[in-house]
């Protein structure tokens, strides 16, 4: 018999089954590395080179090197909260503090997104700590949306950019908050956990088996961080060639239609990708547009956004990220609608 590092269980001085299965270390996909640095030398490279001067290659540059940037700063927050709940976070406490109940998890894991001051960026690899936790993923998902949509940052960042508008602030509040509870309750009616990554769904935690818990955080947050960070730069650099290609005739040519503003205003959002702590301002500037537009802006860019869906395809896989991702978009747009025909 082969030696193994591996604890067998002993009964009468004959080993039979392991008592912990072997530790796979689940080293980061070699594309996304790839594309994290390929991304990095394409904006070095465009930065020294002549033709780099031309007016739409440096707004192009400067726009792919904000979105990241702003971004940044809150991925790497939400690899670190992701890996300190993998490492230190008793497994079962999520699960003792949820409602057993998944369809009232959902709103609970929905309003409890209120509590991380991140955008999006942070919220991917935390629900999928979640996830790996025991939560169910319909109350992840709730989170995931909540999360970056109604914290207290954001929700003051729109006050600021709609001085004297509270009616605004309530209605980011409500629709962004009902379509996280509604796309938690339609994964639980429709979704599929087979759509799921399994490697990531399912990865055991270091620290059951012989890893101290310091070393877990750290595997755990290399692990996240080179998984999501060469999607964010893949989605930046698609929203700075959208920011940059399309002129300004174009949206001009959208906002005199209530209806056409509102799907506008909903792809606008997906592809420009900014920040939910700085999109109220990017809102608030569209003065052209409707206030129902905007609204619609404002709840779909913290859920659907092209550096989001390729966050989501990262992490939970592309079967995932596709479904989800449209499926979102449309309940977003229709709760801002209706919410913003409502109050606004």
């Amino acid at each position: 018999m082969e030696k193994t590092d591996e604890p067998v269980g002993v009964r009468e001085g004959v080993a039979v089954v392991p008592l912990h299965p072997p530790v796979r270390r689940v080293r980061p996909w070699p594309l996304v590395t790839a594309a994290l640095a390929a991304g990095v030398a394409v904006v070095l490279l465009l930065g020294g080179a002549r033709w780099a001067d031309q007016p739409a290659v440096q707004a192009w540059r400067t726009v792919c090197l904000a979105i990241t940037v702003q971004a940044l700063p809150f991925l790497i927050l939400g690899t670190v909260l992701s890996g300190a709940i993998n490492a230190f976070v008793p497994p079962d406490l999520f699960t003792r503090v949820l409602p057993k109940r998944p369809a009232l998890a959902v709103p609970v894991a929905g309003v409890a997104g209120a509590v991380l001051p991140g955008c999006e960026c942070a919220s991917v690899p935390v629900a999928n700590s979640l996830i790996r936790r025991g939560v169910t993923p319909a109350a992840a998902f709730a989170f995931l949306l909540s999360a970056p949509a109604i914290n207290p940052v954001v929700l003051t960042a729109t006050a600021v950019a709609f001085p004297g508008d509270p009616a605004m602030v309530a209605a980011r509040l409500l629709a962004s908050l009902g379509t996280a509870a509604a796309m938690g309750w339609l994964w639980l009616w429709r979704g599929d956990e087979k759509w799921l990554r399994p490697v990531l769904r399912r990865r055991p935690t270091g620290h059951a088996h012989g890893h101290g818990r310091w070393t877990e955080f750290r595997l755990g947050f290399q692990h996240d961080f080179l998984h999501a960070g060469g999607f964010l730069v893949l989605g930046a650099m698609a929203a700075a060639t959208f920011n940059v290609a399309v002129p300004r005739a174009v949206l001009d040519a959208f906002s005199g239609t209530p209806w056409l503003s509102v799907l506008f205003l909903a792809g606008l959002a997906v592809l420009l990708a900014v920040c939910s702590e700085a999109d109220a301002f990017v809102a608030a500037s569209l003065t052209g547009f409707p206030p129902t537009a905007r609204l619609v802006f404002m709840v779909v860019g913290p859920m659907v956004d092209l550096k989001l869906i390729a966050l989501q395809a990262g992490t939970f896989g592309r079967a995932f990220a596709w479904r989800f991702c449209t499926a979102t978009l449309v309940v977003a747009v229709a709760a801002g609608a209706l919410i913003g025909g409502a109050l606004l």
